[in-house]
């Protein structure tokens, strides 16, 4: 019964050849180039008539190498591995020889699942007048959509079902906006994904207190997202105060994480999920923050930085280092911190 199920609503694969595929990517063939696969599984549980792929490419701590066993005994009818594989691989596979199969197989899974292109104006969205499109018929806009007066849509941008753009937002060419997501008062990259629920250009948490009273500092900047940025479900990205909120071009914003006003996230960084970066701090380039991190305001983070889960930055990190705790210490420093806490701990 649960194959049926998956084979009526999993995701579905086109059919696709091995000689395609090796074609498209410059892959190194060997074997039938008439093998057809359409779909892709995990090397372990894959069936014929699906891809795998073996790698000891070792990108970061993530990555696990699997035994070697796994490959010799897999049932795909197509691998994709490293020359240093190809003799450990089943009789009878189709190869696609390269020497880095992770960054192969994201290619390949977005050729086997790509989404069937979507075009077209729902009539049940709301698109006012006054919204300008560079090539309307590479867009899509699904139901009950908005897209306000003086918004700019670039060629091939899809916004799903309920999405809202809000006035003088302009999304780049290819990005995509699911459903649920509300986008004002920004500027967005090209080939961007927005995901569902996402909430980027409302007012940030700026308040002053006069007289006794907390009064709210009205926010006139806006937020300015680089190409290829993605922002995770159920994320917030407050416009600024007076200036402007700025993430930098290839960042991954992971899901439920909070940027406040007049922040500025540098090029390539990667913010796991639960991430706060208060009002004004700065990360510079290819910053990994671990889930939870907590950036407290106008701190600086030097680039190439690894701040590790739940730290709390309440001071300026240098460039180049890792940095964890509370508050967060570079290198060795937390846990000589923690260290020294157990040991009277213990002794009390």
């Amino acid at each position: 019964m649960l194959r049926i199920i998956e084979t009526l609503f999993g995701p579905k694969g086109i059919k696709i050849t091995a000689g395609e595929l090796a074609e498209k990517f410059g892959l190194e063939l060997r074997g039938n180039k008439d093998t057809v696969v359409s779909g892709v599984a995990p090397i372990a549980d894959a069936r014929p008539g699906q891809l795998a792929f073996y790698s000891t490419e070792q990108n970061s701590s993530a990555f696990k190498i699997l035994p070697i066993d796994v490959l010799r005994n897999t049932r795909a009818s197509v691998i994709l591995l490293q020359p240093a594989q190809i003799d450990d691989a089943p009789k009878g596979a189709t190869l696609l020889v390269t020497d880095t199969p992770r960054g192969n197989i994201v290619k390949i899974l977005g050729e086997i699942y790509r989404e069937k292109p979507r075009f077209g104006i729902s009539p049940d969205a709301h698109v006012e007048r006054g919204v300008y499109f560079r090539s309307k018929k590479t867009n899509y806009i699904g139901q009950f959509a908005t897209v306000e007066r003086g918004a700019v849509i670039e060629p091939g941008v899809k916004i799903y079902p309920g999405a809202y753009i809000g006035r003088n937002v302009t999304l780049g060419a290819g990005t995509i906006v699911y459903s649920g997501a509300h986008i004002e008062n920004a500027t967005i990259g090209a080939d961007c994904v927005i995901n569902a629920n996402a909430v980027i250009g409302k007012n940030g948490f700026g308040y002053t207190r006069q007289q006794g009273h907390n009064v709210f500092i009205p926010h006139v900047g806006r937020v300015v997202l680089g190409d290829r940025v993605s922002v995770g479900s159920n994320s917030c990205i407050d416009r600024g105060a007076m200036t402007d909120t700025i993430v930098g071009e290839g960042t991954k914003i992971d899901n439920l994480c909070q940027i406040a006003h007049g922040v500025i996230v540098g090029k390539e960084c990667f913010l796991a999920s639960g991430v706060g970066l208060a009002g004004g701090s700065v990360i510079g380039d290819r910053v990994l923050l671990g889930g939870q991190v907590g950036v407290s305001n106008g701190m600086h983070i030097g680039d190439d930085t690894e701040v590790g889960a739940k730290s709390g930055v309440l001071r300026n990190i240098p460039a180049g280092v890792k940095a964890m705790g509370y508050p967060a210490g570079v290198g060795m420093e937390f846990f000589r911190h923690y260290a020294w806490l157990r040991k009277h701990v213990n002794n009390d």
